[in-house]
Formats: structure tokens, C-alpha cells, sequence
């Protein structure tokens, strides 16, 4: 059915990414990771770690524990996850609002992300944030495939792995400089547009369609 939306409807089909575009996730994060140390007895240094969100779990998880624990050590901490992370996520400035947005043009919001999809879906849930589709587990390239299933010509991200997956799909990268990457590294990648943040998305919005009408 998802693809009978995408093609009915009159307006676009954008994606965003989730960490860092529209929640900043780091307060959570944090805090799971810290108990992830405390039930493993593993040292794991949280500030850091918040410092490069965007990649899969595992990538920072092997910082910290050997190879051939990372999988288990990533399931429980998905596992955790909602009990500490939820609640002390806020939404990015503009994120409900950038959403509507598409909406309000007779579009389709997607988000698709790298993290745990139902721990995604939990996320908008909690922050009252309403997207037509969530899609985890995705990171980078591999962001293609949900963005090309959906339809998606516009795919809004923090992370120079958004503005790859953005341009394997062909759909236009618009970057927001809110997260690890600044917006000289954004550009760098390729990304067509960069924003500040998602509190510029509803006018740059605006003018795109107005410019393909």
C-alpha cells in the first residue's frame, strides 16, 4: 500500500533521519549507555560516544567490548533502551513543525533510520511526531533501498552517511548541521542544500515546490 500512497499523492515523499535531525537523542543515549557499563561492568565513556552518533550501534559498540560480544552486548542494550532513553529525548527545534510542513504540501513524511526501528517508532511516538512510515535498522547506502520503496525525492539528514544514502537513492540531500557533522563536511559530501537546522526546513520547503511548480 505504501507505494499506492507515494504515487497518488500530490506532494512529495521526504525522509528524514532520526538522531540528531529530528530528536536529540544524546541525553537518552547517554544514559543507556551508562547503564549498559553499570549491568556489564564495562567501561564505556558515554560523552564520547554522543559525540558521533549517526552509524549503527555496533560501530561504537566495539570500542568498548570485544568482536564477538558486540552482538549480544547490542540486543541487550536495545533491550534497556526504552526504560532510559525515551522519556529524556527531546524533539530537535522545528521537528514537528518540518513535518507538517510536508504534510501541509499534500506530501508523505518518512523516516528512516540506523536505529532499532521499534525503538524508533517509540521515540515519535513519546514526542507526539507522526510519520507516515518509520524504517530502522538502515544505515547510509543501505539508506537507499527504504527511500527508493517509498518514493522519497527529498532526503533530509545530519550525517555525511545521510547525504551518501541521499544521492544512491537520487533524491535531493538537504542537510542540517545539527548533528556531528558541520556544515563544511556536509557540503563536502555532496549535500545539495544545508540548513542550519530543521526550524529553516518549512520556508526552504516552500520555495523548492514553488521552483518545481
Amino acid at each position: 500500500m505504501a507505494h499506492m500512497t507515494s504515487y497518488s499523492s500530490p506532494g512529495p515523499t521526504v525522509g528524514f533521519d532520526l538522531d540528531m535531525t529530528l530528536i536529540d537523542s544524546r541525553p537518552g543515549i547517554r544514559a543507556s549507555m551508562l547503564a549498559l557499563a553499570e549491568r556489564t561492568g564495562t567501561y564505556i565513556d558515554a560523552d564520547l560516544a554522543i559525540t558521533r552518533l549517526g552509524p549503527p550501534l555496533a560501530d561504537e559498540l566495539i570500542n568498548w567490548f570485544p568482536a564477538e560480544e558486540v552482538p549480544a552486548v547490542a540486543d541487550l542494550y536495545r533491550e534497556m533502551y526504552p526504560s532510559f532513553a525515551i522519556a529524556a529525548t527531546l524533539a530537535m527545534p522545528g521537528a514537528p513543525e518540518a513535518i507538517e510542513a510536508v504534510r501541509a504540501a499534500g506530501g508523505r513524511a518518512v523516516v528512516v533510520t540506523a536505529k532499532y526501528e521499534p525503538n524508533a517508532k517509540l521515540h515519535l511516538a513519546h514526542l507526539g511526531i507522526d510519520a507516515d512510515a518509520v524504517i530502522g535498522d538502515l544505515w547510509a547506502e543501505q539508506k537507499a533501498e527504504a527511500l527508493r520503496a517509498e518514493g522519497a525525492s527529498v532526503y533530509v539528514g545530519d550525517h555525511v552517511g545521510d547525504v551518501r544514502g541521499a544521492r544512491v537513492a537520487e533524491a535531493l540531500s538537504v542537510a542540517v548541521a545539527t548533528g556531528p557533522c558541520d556544515a563544511d563536511e556536509l557540503r563536502a559530501a555532496g549535500a545539495d542544500v544545508v540548513l542550519g537546522d530543521l526550524t529553516e526546513f518549512p520556508r526552504w520547503l516552500s520555495d523548492y515546490l514553488a521552483a518545481r511548480a
